[in-house]
């Protein structure tokens, strides 16, 4: 019986290490980021990746909301630290420059307040969008995210099973 109890309460604690400092799923609630994600798609997420590099453009992230520290959205980083971003023309500019590229082939719309005009993103914060620009409550709308609201990056898409597939 010991032998038993040990071996399930080893098994707990490194699942639950392996959940809080590795890897953890997230269910997609909302169509903000079709096509590339859909609602009820769950995705696993590398949360040690980010100890070793930077976020990088184009990268979907996992992040603490940072008007709701409680609530986790799903999104694309489209803007780095120090960046000039504009949306016009249905084109995300960067720089003056129109991000280009199969992850940004798609119309962006210029709604909300930091979606109007050219926004230059702070030291230590990104600037994220949904997939699907005309539904999503985005950077264009609450400002920046955080470095530190950064939980991981969204790598796969693991349910349901007919859909499995590694993100871009």
């Amino acid at each position: 019986m010991r032998e038993l109890v040990e071996t399930v309460l080893w098994a707990l604690v490194i699942a639950l290490l392996v959940r809080y400092f590795v890897v953890e799923g997230y269910y997609i609630p909302s169509t903000s980021m079709e096509p590339t994600l859909v609602p009820g798609e769950r995705v696993l997420v590398a949360k040690f990746l980010y100890r070793f590099t930077e976020p990088q453009r184009g990268d979907i992230v996992v992040f603490r909301y940072p008007i709701d520290n409680r609530k986790n959205l799903i999104k694309r980083i489209v803007g780095l630290p120090g960046e000039r971003v504009e949306i016009t023309g249905g084109k995300v500019l960067i720089n003056g420059v129109p991000l280009s590229g199969e992850l940004f082939n798609r119309t962006y719309y210029s709604a909300g307040y930091y979606g109007q005009g050219e926004r230059v993103v702070p030291e230590g914060h990104y600037f994220v969008l949904g997939d699907n620009s005309e539904n999503s409550d985005d950077s264009r709308f609450w400002g920046y995210v955080p470095r530190k609201n950064i939980l991981g990056r969204a790598f796969l898409v693991y349910w349901p099973p007919h859909r499995v597939r590694i993100l871009r």
